[in-house]
């Protein structure tokens, strides 16, 4: 009996001593069982839009290459197990965060002014619009200065090419021949733009809610004709 009861008792412990070294990882698989197991991860309560959303935000405010997964999960609360559930990379999430400013400028802005029968009351609302999307201007000015990153070059290319197409229709549509047209279109389009870049770029002074206003009738005024 008592020679039974050991040969238990040695089966027991060699038992034990092969379950710890079967769950002792080899140098470097912790890290890599780590992060395979965040990208295992329940989602959390956040969606792919609360993601891209939270991308927009940071873009806005610290510019594209700021975008980086374990920042963005710190800021937005949650871990990197939530951002592996919606996106494969980060890259994959710039490009949903883009596509979606790009969409709703198409839905906000183009969409809501295209309609509008007179052209100067069309150019009016289109500037008055983007004026006053604060948020958007800070995407859009953060997207220009990465106007080279491959995923954002095809964006601002789209988005140039239908305002300055709303823009020439307006006028051509006002009474401007085709070449002054396109001249005019040009010329209201590198305004708004090259505002931006003072203000995102070299540190222009902020002008104060009036002042800014002012500014807005004053660029209507000089490129809305009479």
């Amino acid at each position: 009996m008592l020679h039974r009861n050991a040969l238990i008792a040695k089966d027991l412990s060699s038992s034990c001593a092969i379950t710890l070294v079967c769950n002792t990882p080899a140098h470097g698989y912790t890290a890599k069982m780590n992060d395979v197991a965040a990208k295992m991860e329940k989602p959390s309560r956040l969606s792919a839009t609360d993601w891209a959303q939270g991308a927009l935000a940071l873009i806005a405010e610290q510019g594209v290459n700021a975008v980086a997964v374990e920042p963005l999960a710190r800021r937005l609360g949650v871990t990197k197990g939530s951002f592996y559930w919606h996106f494969p990379t980060r890259e994959a999430l710039l490009k949903s965060a883009i596509d979606r400013w790009e969409q709703r400028d198409e839905d906000q802005v183009l969409a809501q002014v295209e309609p509008i029968a007179d052209p100067r009351e069309r150019l009016r609302e289109l500037f008055h619009r983007v004026s006053r999307e604060v948020q958007s201007h800070r995407i859009y000015a953060a997207l220009l200065q990465a106007s080279d990153h491959p995923l954002v070059q095809p964006v601002i290319e789209r988005i140039s090419r239908r305002r300055l197409a709303l823009l020439t229709d307006a006028y051509r549509e006002a009474g401007f021949a085709a070449r002054d047209a396109a001249h005019r279109a040009r010329l209201a389009y590198t305004a708004y733009s090259g505002f931006l870049q003072l203000n995102q770029r070299h540190g222009m002074p902020r002008m104060d809610h009036e002042e800014y206003e002012a500014y807005v009738d004053h660029v209507i005024t000089t490129l809305v004709p009479a």
